[in-house]
């Protein structure tokens, strides 16, 4: 049995529609897989298990309209998550598991990437697979309607997988790379609950997943 565990959802990204596409990705309830969904705060618990992957759908800020908004990644949290990744466990970083976590910070040291902006009107994005990468097959490629996810990627220190192309640019959309005896996913796309569901994307995501419980 593969055991999962994943943090999903914020003020901006629906849990539902998450919870949704990563089980029809991952094909559950057909497959031997299960997944334990927990809130930020019970991480250190759901760790301490030393679950096969963890994937994190969900940005740091709680209430992102306020001035002061309230972030729940601490540094002692950080440190806790690269950890477990260092001692040889996975994690996937997805959408707004990219977002608003502190650039200087263990996690994002670890991610080798963070998000930057997004225009504020979403477009076409087109996604193909970057050359010779281990993550998803060279034939990928496929458009949807999204939020353009332009980033900072540590190119140098990963391996990109997957990039986007809009009317707005060019960004890296996927990268990967290991991480002490761990490994380390990063996935920009999709927003839309379309875009989440559709068949293409669902692909790249099962692949994502994949890569990071392959021992």
């Amino acid at each position: 049995m593969i055991r999962l565990a994943a943090v999903l959802g914020d003020y901006y990204h629906s849990h539902e529609w998450a919870k949704e596409t990563l089980e029809k990705a991952l094909n559950i309830g057909k497959e031997d897989i299960e997944i334990d969904y927990c809130h930020p705060e019970q991480l250190p618990e759901v760790l301490r298990k030393q679950p096969d992957a963890v994937i994190l759908f969900k940005e740091n800020r709680y209430n992102p309209l306020e001035e002061n908004a309230e972030t729940w990644m601490t540094e002692e949290l950080s440190l806790v998550i690269t950890n477990y990744v260092e001692n040889g466990g996975s994690w996937l970083a997805w959408h707004s598991g990219l977002a608003s976590y502190p650039v200087e910070g263990p996690y994002v040291k670890m991610l080798k990437g963070y998000f930057l902006y997004h225009p504020e009107k979403h477009q076409y994005v087109h996604y193909k697979a970057a050359e010779g990468n281990a993550v998803v097959p060279s034939s990928t490629s496929f458009e949807i309607m999204d939020e353009h996810y332009f980033v900072h990627c540590d190119k140098g220190n990963t391996n990109v997988f997957l990039v986007a192309e809009s009317i707005d640019g060019k960004a890296e959309a996927g990268w990967f790379h290991h991480y002490g005896a761990g490994k380390v996913c990063c996935l920009t796309p999709a927003h839309n609950k379309n875009g989440l569901l559709n068949e293409n994307f669902l692909n790249v995501l099962r692949n994502c997943v994949n890569w990071l419980i392959l021992r």
